[in-house]
């Protein structure tokens, strides 16, 4: 008898595979008796399924399924932070570095997820706090990176940057990315940045075209607390968490960036290792 017996399902909206991989889906899991809860995108393919809000689908479930990209993985994980439940994610097209089951092999990666003879992956996520005028006003969760940027009109920003109270320098660039491992290989990785494996408890601290040509990535141990000054004017950078959240900066407002409490397990097919998939997506050279 499978060992979960309630599955979530988070969807892509407007993902062509989605339209047959979707029925084939819910019928296949029907079939065996396991119960799904849907947000909307994934209700929104099949007539008749009633969707619940995207923050309830993890409820009661043991197993949520992903289906879409990284983009839909990054969101989802925010949504599971602090509960212990696998994310099967599929990739339905793209790079997908961390949507590593495809298509073609859902059905017998899924049989072996329920029968709990899947294999995991543990990534820890950043948490991440804004704090203005001494007073945290919003906090956040990323799996892959917290990101200073500059605002449209602006040509660059100027932030001062602290590891455990220890000054750093003043970085005047395009941004800065503080990065997970899981991270390392997405925009960290576009800017320069080193790739860490993910078993390594490490953070990243990449400049995005800094004015000084010196100043290079950084990577410190996890253990480390992060802290970005913003010393623009009000709305002239801009936080961004895993590229889907934030808001507009004050002239003096803190992000502080340390590595989570929680984390999130990724359901990995057997013969997927992180090197396959480097190789693979970063089209290095084959033996």
């Amino acid at each position: 008898m499978p060992i979960i017996d309630c599955v979530g399902i988070i969807s892509k909206p407007d993902a062509p595979p989605a339209r047959k991989l979707v029925p084939e889906l819910l019928a296949w899991l029907a079939e065996r008796g396991i119960r799904y809860r849907c947000d909307e995108s994934t209700a929104g393919y099949v007539e008749g399924v009633e969707p619940v809000e995207r923050d309830l689908v993890p409820q009661d479930a043991q197993l949520l399924i992903v289906l879409g990209g990284d983009g839909t993985l990054l969101s989802a994980a925010r949504t599971v932070a602090g509960r212990d439940i696998p994310l099967f994610a599929v990739n339905l097209g793209g790079l997908g570095f961390l949507t590593a089951i495809t298509v073609e092999n859902i059905f017998p990666e899924l049989d072996r997820a329920l029968k709990g003879e899947h294999r995991t992956g543990r990534r820890r996520m950043l948490a991440c706090t804004l704090v203005r005028n001494d007073e945290p006003i919003a906090g956040y969760e990323a799996l892959n990176d917290a990101v200073v940027t500059k605002g449209t009109l602006a040509r660059m920003v100027t932030l001062d940057t602290y590891v455990d109270d220890h000054f750093v320098c003043t970085y005047r660039a395009d941004g800065l990315i503080i990065s997970t491992p899981t991270g390392s290989t997405a925009y960290s990785l576009a800017a320069g940045g080193p790739i860490i494996f993910p078993s390594v408890a490490a953070l990243a601290i990449t400049p995005i075209c800094p004015h000084m040509l010196t100043n290079r990535p950084v990577i410190v141990p996890d253990s480390s607390v992060i802290t970005i000054e913003c010393k623009d004017l009000d709305d002239v950078s801009y936080l961004t968490i895993d590229g889907q959240v934030g808001e507009p900066l004050k002239r003096g407002d803190r992000i502080v960036s340390k590595a989570s409490e929680n984390c999130i397990s990724l359901v990995r097919p057997p013969a997927h290792l992180f090197f396959d998939v480097l190789r693979a997506k970063l089209k290095w050279g084959e033996r």
